[in-house]
């Protein structure tokens, strides 16, 4: 079965880097977000994100910006989703705004269509018991980049059927990616290991113990990864390691999951990273 129109909701970084991938594979795509303003932004991202992948990528077809824009379409209208044969959802980590998003495209989107959520945190089956197609709903998380990055954690809620997980599977082809299956629970394996490692680096920087700079350059050099928890608390969004860390201490009553107060602080005085220029970092 090969997808060729998916609807992408949310047009964040995750969102508009996902609705990138599949227009740069030749997907039409729907790109909703709730204002024109966030779209445009959007669109604009996209086409820098182009543009900059051109100097390492010489296939032309993935670096013609225009082309690629052609190939979305930016809405804040939920209705155009009637013709979506895949939704992707990209919302903010909190759940009432995805009950809303799922109760919606529920009665908008084909019988058929498949839903999949972009989630760090939240339960696939929570979000399946919305709907009234408890089999045809998963989770893929992403990770960011999306254009860049050629592994998806798929999770399977309690209903999702094996067909379900195929044709996800043969989308991700179609857009060059691959995927390990897990089962749900509450940050699955990525976040759930992730989250704790983020909230307890920032710990260690609320007590003193290190510098910003020393506490990433004790992972990159120790351990060899590419980026610091620091760094990737600031690519993802201290906002959205926020929401996540909190889902995991409402779902598992573990205090190991207590968020520290320094990144309660950092979100409150609107440090998020480099989604808007400050976070332990400066990106301006």
């Amino acid at each position: 079965m090969e997808i060729k129109t998916v609807g992408v909701i949310g047009a964040g970084v995750m969102g508009s880097g996902l609705a990138q991938n599949l227009a740069q594979t030749n997907h039409q795509v729907i790109l909703i977000d709730i204002s024109e303003n966030i779209l445009e932004q959007a669109k604009h991202e996209i086409i820098k994100n182009i543009r900059f992948q051109s100097f390492f990528r010489k296939d032309a077809k993935t670096n013609n910006s225009e082309e690629i824009i052609q190939k979305i379409k930016f809405t804040t209208n939920y209705q155009f989703l009637e013709t979506a044969e895949f939704v992707i959802e990209n919302a903010t980590e909190k759940w009432n705004i995805k009950k809303d998003i799922y109760e919606k495209i529920d009665t908008i989107c084909p019988e058929e269509c498949i839903f999949s959520a972009n989630t760090s945190a939240i339960s696939i089956t929570r979000i399946a018991s919305v709907t009234n197609r408890v089999d045809r709903v998963l989770g893929m998380h992403f990770m960011n980049p999306v254009p860049m990055k050629p592994m998806v954690e798929m999770i399977r809620g309690y209903h999702t059927s094996n067909q379900t997980i195929e044709i996800a599977k043969q989308l991700l082809a179609q857009i060059g990616k691959e995927s390990i299956l897990v089962n749900d629970s509450p940050g699955f394996v990525s976040n759930r290991v992730l989250m704790l490692t983020i909230n307890e680096a920032i710990f260690l920087l609320q007590d003193q113990v290190a510098s910003v700079e020393d506490i990433d350059r004790i992972f990159k050099s120790c351990f060899g990864h590419k980026m610091g928890p620091l760094e990737t608390a600031d690519l993802i969004g201290l906002d959205t390691i926020l929401f996540s860390i909190e889902v995991l201490y409402e779902s598992f009553n573990d205090s190991k999951y207590r968020p520290c107060s320094l990144l309660k602080k950092m979100v409150d005085a609107g440090l998020h990273g480099c989604k808007n220029g400050r976070g332990f970092y400066s990106y301006n």
